[in-house]
């Protein structure tokens, strides 16, 4: 099994977050993972995007040009990287942040107000987390237990007490694949 993912938004969204959570709960599974960050030198406000491939055998190469699911944050990562998404893919969009509907009807397409829904949570910095979420629930690439364990081990113990909000975040996002909220 091996699945690649692209994760675009701009900078500060989070976006390399999701990417290392990914790729450490892929190691912490046991499987192989590569984390290839990409972004302006802007950062904060710039174009971001960064590709994981998780896999249980070696991996061949990083980049990946077609891979088997997207999660965009904007409107420019969604022009940008909807093309790009192998045919029968995943396209997970924070429709909070695009204007528009994705085009292709060969994809498993999830729209999620992921924007909102971090509202609603208490925080607005939680709608990568919640997108995270949803990308569990489409793929099951990596474990919700190996995600928060990613967590515990990223973030800074002074950072811990956010792990509440964290879960319930991916938990969100999580039910709302698994529930009505599935789109195409």
């Amino acid at each position: 099994m091996q699945s690649e993912v692209i994760i675009a938004g701009f900078g500060g969204q989070g976006v390399l977050l999701v990417g290392h959570l990914i790729a450490y709960a892929g190691m912490l599974e046991g499987k192989e993972v590569t984390w290839l960050p990409s972004y302006g030198p802007e950062i904060r406000g710039g174009t971001c995007n960064c590709t994981v491939v998780v896999s249980d055998r070696r991996i061949g190469s990083p980049s990946i040009p077609h891979p088997a699911a997207v999660i965009v944050m904007n409107r420019p990562s969604l022009d940008k990287f909807e093309p790009a998404v192998a045919p029968g893919g995943s396209l997970i969009v924070n429709s909070s942040l695009t204007d528009r509907l994705p085009s292709r009807a060969d994809l498993r397409t999830f729209l999620l107000p992921a924007s909102g829904m971090a509202q609603e949570l208490g925080s607005s910095r939680v709608a990568n987390l919640i997108l995270l979420g949803a990308y569990l629930a489409a793929t099951g690439v990596v474990s919700f237990p190996g995600v928060m364990a990613a967590l515990e081990g990223i973030l800074p113990s002074d950072k811990h007490p956010l792990l509440p909000l964290n879960r319930r975040a991916l938990e969100a996002g999580i039910e709302f694949v698994n529930g009505a909220g599935r789109a195409g």
